[in-house]
C-alpha cells in the first residue's frame, strides 16, 4: 500500500503536490485558529485547484476526442470505446455539475441568495457548511458520499492497472478521517467530519479539491480506453502532459449553435458562437460580418425585418498560454418566415353543433405553450396536446383566431372560417355482436332475431362515430290477409308483442321498423329513416 501511494506521489506534477500541501497543512492550523491568514491560504488553494481543474478537463477532451477520431476510421472497433468514453465524461459530468451545486448552495447559505463563488464574503461562516451538508431534512452529504462511492465503482470497472486502482480508491474515498491521537469522533461519518464546524471557504476548497479528484479519476478511465485503440505510447504520454496552451491546431474549431435556424418575422434570431478545447482561462474574440461582439459569452443576436434567408460570417480569435494566437472562420445562415398558423379540423372541414369537434392548432416554429386561439360563435378550449371546438349557433361561421408570443409581445398569426352545421340523421340498427351492425336489407336468422333486445342508431359514416339514444319506434308487418299489423316498442327496446309477431313470421317474410325517434348529443329528437328486415 504504502509503495503504490508513494509511486502516485512521485508521479504527480510538483504543481499538484504543493496544492495537496498546502490543504493539509492549511486544515492543520483550522484546530489552532481560524486566523484571516489561514483565510486566505484557503483562497489560494482554491483558486490554484480550480486552475488545475481547467486543466485536467482540457486534457480529458483531448483523450475524448482521440476517442472520436478513432472511432471515425475504424466504426466497427471504435463504437463500443466511444460509447464507453461517453459513459465515462457524462457520469464525471454529473457528479462534477452536482458538487458544483453543493459548492453555490454553501455561499449563498453564507452570503445570502446573491451570494457569488468568484466573490466569497463570509469566508469564516462556521454555519453555512453544516447547514447544507448536514441538514437531517436533506442529507446532502450522505447523498454526496453515495455518489462518490457509486462513481467510484463505476470507474473502476474501466481500469485494470493495479496502482491506478489503488490511487482512484484513495482519492475518492469516503472513509471518515480518523485522528489517531482522538477518540471523540469514532462513529463519524465522512460528511460530518469533513464539514462538521468547517469554516465556509474551507469547506468549498475540499469540494473543488474533490472535483479535481473526479476530474482526475475520469482522465484516468478514459487513458485505459485509449490503449484500446491504436494510439502510440509516444501520443499518449504527450495526453497526459498536455496542458490547456498545447491543444493541438487541427483539433479547434469553430461553431455556430443557433436556438433555430427558421425564424418568426417579429421575433430575434439568436445563437451561440463557441471555439471547442480553447484555454478556459482565455475570453475569445468573435467578429461576425466584420464587426466585434460585445457579449462576453459569445451569444450573437441581431433583429429580423424580412423574410428570406440570411448569410452571415466571422472568426474567432483566442490567444493561447504561450502567446500563439489561434484564429478560425466560421460561417452560418438562418430563415425568416412570415408569421403563419395552421388550423385544421381533425374529423372534417366543418364543425357540427351540439358535439366536441377535435382541431389541431400549431404554429411552425413556435413552441405550443406560447400559442392561443379563440372562436367566434362557441367556445375553443385546450384539450391535452390538441382544441375543442364547439359551435353555438347552427348556420353562423365559426372563426378560429389564433395568436403568439414572441419577445413579450402577442401577436395574430392567421385565421380560418368553418361552418357550423346541425349534426347529420343517424342510421338505425340492430346490434349482434362486437362492432357487428345490422343495417336492413339483408336476411337476418331468426334464431339471431328473438335474441335481439333493443334498437341503436348512429352516425358512423367513417368520419363521424357518434350514437344517438332511440326514444321510441315501431314494426310494421303484413297479416295473412296483406293487411299491415303495427306494433309498438317499449322505449329503445322491443316490446313482447313485437317479439311474439317474428316468432309466427316464415323464412323469406319481412317486416320494417319504422317512426324511429332519437335524440343525439346535440339534445335534438329527430325522426330518422325507417330499415328493412328480411327473416331468414
Amino acid at each position: 500500500m504504502a509503495a503504490g501511494r508513494n509511486q502516485s506521489l512521485a508521479k504527480m506534477s510538483p504543481r499538484q503536490k504543493m496544492i495537496n500541501l498546502m490543504y493539509i497543512v492549511l486544515t492543520a492550523m483550522l484546530a489552532l485558529n481560524v486566523s484571516n491568514d489561514v483565510l486566505n491560504g484557503f483562497s489560494q488553494v482554491e483558486e490554484g485547484l480550480t486552475r488545475s481543474n481547467r486543466t485536467i478537463t482540457s486534457r480529458n477532451m483531448l483523450m475524448m476526442s482521440k476517442l472520436q477520431d478513432f472511432y471515425n476510421t475504424n466504426p466497427e472497433k471504435g463504437e463500443e470505446i466511444l460509447n464507453s468514453g461517453n459513459d465515462v465524461r457524462n457520469a464525471a459530468d454529473e457528479l462534477y455539475y452536482y458538487i458544483d451545486s453543493l459548492k453555490l448552495m454553501i455561499v449563498r447559505e453564507a452570503d445570502g441568495p446573491k451570494g457569488s463563488l468568484d466573490r466569497i464574503q463570509n469566508r469564516d461562516n462556521l454555519d453555512a457548511p453544516n447547514t447544507v451538508m448536514l441538514s437531517p431534512e436533506t442529507r446532502r452529504g450522505k447523498e454526496l458520499r453515495l455518489r462518490i462511492t457509486s462513481y467510484k465503482d463505476f470507474l473502476l470497472r474501466y481500469i485494470n492497472d493495479a496502482d491506478k486502482r489503488q490511487n482512484i480508491e484513495a482519492s475518492l474515498s469516503t472513509e471518515p478521517y480518523k485522528d489517531k491521537n482522538e477518540d471523540i469522533k469514532t462513529n463519524a461519518t465522512w460528511e460530518e467530519t469533513s464539514f462538521e464546524s468547517m469554516p465556509t471557504i474551507a469547506a468549498i476548497t475540499l469540494l473543488t479539491k474533490l472535483q479535481n479528484d473526479v476530474r482526475y479519476a475520469e482522465g484516468e478511465a478514459l487513458r485505459h480506453l485509449l490503449t484500446l485503440t491504436n494510439i502510440s505510447p509516444d501520443e499518449l504520454e504527450e495526453l497526459e502532459t498536455a496542458d490547456a496552451s498545447k491543444i493541438k491546431v487541427n483539433w479547434i474549431n469553430a461553431f455556430v449553435i443557433p436556438q433555430s435556424r427558421v425564424v418568426m418575422r417579429g421575433s430575434r434570431y439568436k445563437a451561440q458562437i463557441v471555439l471547442a478545447a480553447i484555454d478556459s482561462t482565455q475570453r475569445p474574440t468573435v467578429y461576425v460580418n466584420g464587426a466585434r461582439l460585445s457579449s462576453r459569452d459569445g451569444t450573437y443576436e441581431v433583429g429580423t425585418s424580412q423574410s428570406g434567408t440570411v448569410n452571415y460570417s466571422g472568426y474567432i480569435e483566442v490567444v493561447g498560454r504561450d502567446g500563439q494566437v489561434f484564429k478560425r472562420d466560421f460561417k452560418s445562415s438562418y430563415t425568416v418566415i412570415d408569421p403563419v398558423a395552421t388550423v385544421s379540423a381533425t374529423m372534417m372541414n366543418v364543425f357540427y353543433a351540439g358535439i366536441d369537434n377535435p382541431v389541431s392548432i400549431s404554429v411552425p416554429g413556435i413552441g405550443d405553450g406560447t400559442v392561443s386561439a379563440s372562436m367566434t360563435n362557441g367556445t375553443l378550449t385546450k384539450s391535452g396536446d390538441h382544441w375543442v371546438a364547439r359551435p353555438a349557433q347552427v348556420g353562423q361561421d365559426c372563426v378560429v383566431t389564433v395568436s403568439v408570443e414572441i419577445d413579450g409581445v402577442r401577436t395574430n398569426v392567421g385565421s380560418s372560417t368553418f361552418k357550423a352545421r346541425k349534426l347529420p340523421d343517424p342510421t338505425p340498427y340492430i346490434p349482434l355482436g362486437q362492432d357487428i351492425r345490422y343495417k336492413g336489407g339483408k336476411p337476418l336468422a331468426k334464431s339471431t332475431l328473438m335474441n335481439v333486445g333493443a334498437l341503436h342508431a348512429a352516425i358512423d359514416d367513417g368520419l363521424l362515430d357518434i350514437e344517438f339514444q332511440v326514444i321510441s319506434f315501431e314494426t310494421i308487418s303484413l297479416g295473412s290477409m296483406g293487411e299491415a299489423i303495427p306494433e309498438i316498442s317499449s322505449g329503445n327496446a322491443f316490446s313482447e308483442r313485437q317479439k311474439n309477431s317474428f316468432k309466427r313470421m316464415q323464412r323469406g317474410k319481412r317486416f320494417f321498423i319504422s317512426r324511429v325517434k332519437a335524440k343525439g348529443p346535440d339534445g335534438v329528437v329527430r325522426d330518422i329513416s325507417p330499415m328493412e328486415v328480411i327473416v331468414n
